[in-house]
């Protein structure tokens, strides 16, 4: 269920930034106490992103390992690209 939460969460926020346009790389760091790691969050994000915009999107992940961090149970959207 927490994965849920986070990729609906961050799902939202891709489609808020991108609009209409094709998202073709997204950028992302998952924060120490998320529970997730690279390989799972790419599955999660298959799973989320089909039949959206972003679906096939280019990931771009980033582990952080600081439990201090105010974010570390989240996943922090850093940047998309866009279709040209």
């Amino acid at each position: 269920m927490h994965e849920h939460s986070l990729m609906a969460d961050l799902m939202k926020k891709i489609a808020d930034l991108s609009g209409t346009e094709k998202v073709v790389s997204v950028k992302v760091t998952l924060g120490a106490l998320s529970h997730m790691t690279p390989e799972h969050f790419a599955e999660h994000f298959g799973e989320s992103s089909r039949g959206t915009n972003a679906a096939g999107a280019k990931l771009d992940i980033t582990m952080s390992d600081d439990i201090h961090h105010p974010n570390a149970q989240d996943v922090l959207l850093e940047s998309i690209e866009v279709a040209a």
